[in-house]
């Protein structure tokens, strides 16, 4: 059994268009897959503990289990280990500092769900949330938006905001800041919040959305009144949304996966607007878990 640290995920350089190769082709192989539902213990407040198992498709011969812990007041508030073992034999093959993965799956999952939802209109892209979700989920984006005909709104937040385009200024984006989150969400093709908590609806006002808007609220927080309006919600797992209180009001709902291995359509039109919750899968995991040990393993 190894230790693998976030430092040595870093050394391997992988890239965010590898992370979107590979959050696609684990979505494609999910129903090859044993993939039960995330259990949560909650602690304190908000506080909790959530497990998530996963057993790849039997070619892989992996099983692995996350522990994810949120504990606020602490930084990161969000942390994750994971092990990995040989699903032949329960050999334990390594102990994975798991918060990289955590971070960039989830950014790759909200970049490709853009690619997948947006309208063929899009060019207008906005963020609230800049911490490390947001900023993984930008990284992911860049490699996957028309850099010259996209405008990246961001809702402003302390020095976040200038420190966000700071870092991005490489990608040759145009950005602005915006001061609330009406005028953030007015008018925009894509809207992406990042935001880890609040038990508050964020816009209330239905006319904010317009036609053919996509929402990808990256920890399902803040939208629960699109529940009701919007024309379609796709989402990663049904066992992790169908306790959603609207659920079973939703005019159509599909899982992402899916569209992906071309069984649903997706989008159908630019008028359409789609919601695309993305709770975070084990499957995501295991899948960066094997592909970074085996690339640990080669490295020596």
């Amino acid at each position: 059994m190894i230790h693998i640290s976030r430092q040595d995920i870093e050394s391997l350089g992988i890239t965010p268009e590898q992370c979107c190769e590979w959050v696609t082709e684990s979505f494609k192989a999910k129903y090859e897959s044993q993939l039960p539902p995330k259990t949560s213990i909650h602690l304190r407040d908000k506080d909790f503990f959530n497990t998530m198992p996963c057993l790849l498709p039997e070619e892989y011969d992996r099983f692995s289990v996350k522990i994810v812990s949120r504990i606020i007041g602490t930084y990161p508030a969000v942390k994750s280990n994971l092990l990995l073992f040989r699903s032949s034999t329960g050999e334990l093959l390594a102990h994975i500092d798991a918060d990289w993965i955590t971070a960039m799956r989830t950014g790759a999952v909200a970049a490709l769900a853009t690619e997948t939802f947006k309208n063929t209109r899009a060019r207008i892209y906005s963020f609230m949330g800049l911490g490390i979700v947001g900023h993984a989920t930008m990284k992911c984006l860049a490699t996957k938006i028309d850099k010259a005909d996209s405008l990246i709104r961001l809702l402003r937040y302390k020095d976040h905001t200038e420190r966000f385009m700071e870092e991005f200024a490489y990608t040759g984006l145009e950005f602005e800041v915006c001061e609330s989150i009406d005028s953030l969400i007015d008018g925009s093709d894509v809207v992406i919040s990042c935001i880890s908590h609040t038990d508050d609806i964020l816009c209330a006002d239905e006319t904010s959305f317009k036609p053919g808007v996509t929402v990808i609220p990256v920890h399902t927080r803040g939208f629960q009144n699109c529940d009701l309006f919007f024309d379609k919600v796709f989402g990663d797992d049904t066992g992790h949304i169908e306790g959603f209180r609207y659920f079973s009001k939703f005019r159509k709902f599909e899982e992402f996966s899916n569209v992906l291995i071309g069984k649903s359509p997706g989008r159908e039109s630019d008028e359409e607007r789609i919601l695309s919750y993305n709770i975070g899968l084990g499957l995501h995991d295991a899948f960066f878990a094997e592909r970074i040990y085996r690339m640990i393993v080669a490295n020596g």
